[in-house]
């Protein structure tokens, strides 16, 4: 990918939602390649396994080459370094947003000289979705329609059952 104008979107994304999607959209009319980085963090409590919430992202890109999906665990400078991109994607919802995307990104800056980070808005009609949301409503069997594509739905309403 050398020559190309690459960002990384790291998180859990448990579930990757048309929210996620939307950011991953608005980047790609900005860089010629989108990374989603999966992070693998056994500490955390999420519904989706990896090999889970890579299938759930792959529905949504299946035939856009511009995007790629990996996992990562550990540091993502460590990652960052590793694939040799310097700049990451964050989506910024709220205000409540902000002081911690603000935190970690000066704690990465630390870290990494390099580091640079960029925060995007979704459209406004998905800026409420959030991955915890759409859980919840899954769990107990809500309407999923416009805050996942139907095969993340399946997954969903199948993992609950």
């Amino acid at each position: 990918m050398k020559n190309k104008k690459v960002i990384v979107y790291p998180g859990s994304f448990d579930p990757f939602t048309l929210g996620h999607k939307d950011l991953v959209d608005r980047a790609l009319k900005m860089f010629d390649h989108v990374i989603i980085a999966v992070l693998k963090n056994p500490q955390k409590d999420l519904l989706l396994d990896p090999e889970e919430r890579i299938k759930v992202i792959k529905s949504y890109f299946q035939d856009n080459e511009a995007v790629t999906i990996d996992t990562f665990e550990g540091l993502l400078v460590d990652y960052l370094q590793e694939k040799e991109v310097n700049l990451i994607m964050r989506g910024m919802r709220m205000l409540s947003d902000f002081e911690y995307e603000f935190q970690m990104s000066l704690t990465n800056r630390n870290l990494y000289s390099d580091f640079e980070a960029i925060y995007l808005v979704p459209a406004m009609e998905l800026s409420f979705i959030s991955s915890s949301i759409v859980r919840e409503i899954a769990k107990f069997k809500g309407e999923l329609k416009g805050l996942v594509n139907k095969e993340t739905a399946a997954i969903l309403y199948e993992k609950f059952k």
